[in-house]
């Protein structure tokens, strides 16, 4: 059993907007949310399902908005929140920003739309590019749209519409990897992880079936071949397109693509990984009169690779000033707002060290408050490299018309929650 009603709430739990699907809950139960809200607050132990009697709210915040869903039943709470995450990803896609103005501005869009999302407490067409095709903006078409549903929504392929026209036949595959590490002050890598995403920009005519290889260590353990460069993925989650018994199977990624935009699969690899970008630093502060700071950077990966547009971000006492700089590339610059040196490099060969120097004036009455000290951050790009060895083997596009297409892979890879410890 899924939800019985949606309510969008302001932040003083006043109902903006509410739609009973299933009627086997009062209504004026929502009543009782705000003020459980509160006491758990006032608790310090917030809960993400609160109950009232027989009646449970499963809720999440956006913005200043707080959306709400009731049941009274033993409910896919799971399956609950997947649907409220994509409603704000919906509304989103209509009005930009989703907040309380938005919703006040656009009640008749909102009230088309939840009952498009949500069929007797089941979700139902939650694609925004389709629903878009009959659920628009403007009330005068809204009328006239709506007299032709697209086929869609009662089609098994209710991602993508029919009769689509390309020119040129291209599909363009980007596979992304963000890099998540955590350095110690000792320079021993505490955690590090890989997190990737493979997308997609399809511009193919009619319904056309793409199959997608990858070097995935599932495929070459199926097939005995457990000797290449193979990845072991986890936490894959596929877009609504795959086949999954297709991929159970084989390990063949077999699906009808959605037209433009989209992210076929995303996917976590965790394993060690030695820092692309090694930052060494030297801190050193002279009570009431200076801070030198002196930080080295070398690029640890392919000599034949570039990282661009590399940010490296020093934290500086809150009571410096006075900055002067040094660098054997690329620039520093000083942000008081938030007691950073951001030294900027926009091209970073592998194998190159470079080294920025600082220098602050300190004021003569010391700080009496105990500084933290925050780690150094660092942002990157590197292009045609994938930190994993991901490779996409094959990608073959079969249409009934027969029509030649072009795919075009991509790799890139970049930094994520990337941080370097200093010595206090």
């Amino acid at each position: 059993m899924s939800a019985s009603a949606v309510f969008v709430l302001d932040l003083k739990g006043k109902v903006l907007i509410c739609r009973n699907y299933k009627g086997d809950v009062d209504m004026s139960e929502i009543d009782h949310f705000f003020t459980l809200l509160m006491q758990q607050e006032e608790e310090g132990l917030l809960r993400p399902v609160m109950s009232h009697g027989s009646v449970h709210f499963l809720w999440i915040k956006h913005s200043n908005l707080y959306l709400v869903a009731t049941t009274n039943k033993n409910s896919n709470a799971s399956l609950v929140y997947a649907f409220l995450y994509k409603l704000v990803e919906v509304f989103t896609e209509y009005f930009k920003e989703l907040e309380e103005e938005s919703i006040q501005d656009n009640f008749v869009v909102v009230y088309e739309l939840l009952d498009e999302l949500m069929d007797f407490g089941f979700p139902q067409t939650t694609d925004s590019k389709i629903l878009q095709e009959y659920i628009t903006q403007q009330g005068n078409k809204l009328e006239v749209a709506k007299t032709k549903v697209p086929t869609t929504v009662t089609n098994a392929v209710s991602w993508r519409s029919e009769g689509i026209k390309y020119k040129k036949n291209e599909v363009f595959i980007d596979v992304i990897e963000s890099i998540n590490v955590l350095v110690n002050a000792n320079g021993s890598v505490m955690s590090s992880d890989i997190v990737g995403s493979i997308k997609l920009k399809t511009m193919l005519s009619g319904m056309p079936e793409l199959r997608l290889g990858l070097n995935d260590r599932m495929v070459f353990a199926l097939t005995g071949r457990d000797k290449g460069k193979s990845v072991a993925m986890e936490d894959v989650k596929f877009h609504q397109c795959v086949r999954l018994s297709r991929f159970e199977s084989d390990r063949t990624i077999s699906f009808i693509p959605p037209d433009g935009e989209s992210e076929l699969m995303s996917y976590r690899i965790n394993t060690h990984v030695k820092p692309l970008i090694w930052i060494e630093s030297v801190i050193e502060k002279f009570s009431h009169s200076r801070v030198e700071i002196m930080v080295k950077a070398k690029g640890q990966f392919k000599k034949q690779s570039v990282a661009n547009n590399v940010e490296i971000r020093v934290p500086v006492p809150s009571d410096a000033d006075s900055p002067k700089f040094k660098t054997s590339t690329g620039h520093a610059k000083y942000v008081p707002e938030k007691n950073l040196v951001v030294w900027s490099i926009k091209s970073f060969p592998g194998g190159k060290e470079f080294l920025m120097r600082a220098h602050f004036c300190l004021p003569s009455v010391e700080n009496d408050e105990l500084e933290g000290r925050p780690p150094i951050t660092v942002k990157f790009e590197i292009p045609y490299f994938t930190v994993s060895g991901i490779q996409v083997r094959y990608m073959k596009i079969i249409e009934k018309s027969g029509y030649q297409a072009l795919p075009w892979v991509r790799y890139i890879t970049q930094s994520g929650d990337y941080q370097l410890r200093t010595n206090s």
